[in-house]
């Protein structure tokens, strides 16, 4: 894709964050944008006349990521107003905080539920559809420098959630250029971004129960908040940059940061530093 002009762009975890920035972003560039949240009142909100606003003519839809139906009701609501997707963005993302010994099942859930299973409903929901269209179109799937860096502190379903969504979209890079479809695909890493994710908890499934999160687990929290808007920190803004240049660009990796490179580093050459090599490769 060369451009955005004129495509139709779906966003979920579209009415906040970097899922926002980034519907405002392609908007600016001519798409025919459609956001998808959770939240019914941000959806609103993303709409309402004022600065900022996304483009009146924006559909907008209530959806559950978690949920495979009402994924599928969504790709109805894209195909009834516009006939065809472009680019799927699965961005929506929530996070628990508590070491693995305090982790619940029922936070595994919501969090693979949503960050994990709603890239899955997305790109098993939409591609078929992209595919059948047989013109240029690409798939962003927003994971985390958590999904590169592996292990994180009290982050544990978080973490896992975002290896899993690299893993995916390397899956479907190498997939879609064996099949040979035109649709390009991306991973966004973001570090730090001053996002409302530290508050995800605000639409945990009351079925699912209230997180009991220590308080070192408190504290960790606030310091990984903090560091949103610290030195290294970027606005959703910036991010969604970097992203439209991606998709342009037919770029895999979005990286955004710099501060955790060296946690890159070090992690990989412990792997190499334990791979087993051939046996003329010790000599």
């Amino acid at each position: 894709m060369d451009t955005f002009e004129g495509k139709v762009v779906v966003v979920t975890g579209g009415a906040s964050g970097i899922g926002l920035a980034l519907a405002r972003a392609v908007a600016e560039r001519g798409a025919s944008v459609v956001i998808a949240d959770v939240e019914a009142e941000a959806l609103d909100a993303a709409v309402r006349p004022g600065p900022g606003a996304l483009p009146s003519a924006t559909l907008t839809v209530p959806t559950d990521v978690s949920d495979p139906v009402s994924v599928a009701a969504l790709r109805d609501a894209v195909l009834e107003r516009h006939g065809r997707v472009d680019v799927l963005c699965n961005n929506a993302g929530v996070s628990t905080f508590n070491l693995l010994a305090d982790q619940t099942l029922d936070d595994w859930r919501w969090v693979l539920g949503v960050n994990l299973w709603g890239v899955i409903h997305g790109i098993s929901t939409f591609l078929p559809v992209m595919r059948r269209q047989g013109s240029p179109g690409h798939i962003v799937n927003t994971a985390s420098v958590a999904g590169l860096v592996s292990g994180i502190a009290f982050l544990g379903p978080y973490a896992v959630s975002k290896v899993g969504v690299v893993s995916i979209s390397e899956t479907l890079r190498q997939e879609m250029a064996f099949t040979g479809d035109p649709i390009g695909v991306s991973v966004v890493c973001p570090s730090g971004t001053n996002t409302q994710v530290m508050e995800a908890e605000r639409n945990r499934p009351a079925a699912l129960g209230a997180e009991a999160r220590t308080p070192d687990a408190e504290r960790w929290r606030l310091g990984i908040k903090d560091g949103f808007t610290g030195p290294d920190g970027l606005e959703p803004e910036a991010v969604a940059d970097q992203i439209v240049d991606a998709v342009l660009a037919d770029r895999f990796w979005v990286i955004t940061h710099s501060d955790l490179t060296p946690a890159f580093e070090i992690r990989f050459a412990e792997i190499m530093a334990h791979a087993p090599r051939k046996q003329e490769d010790r000599a």
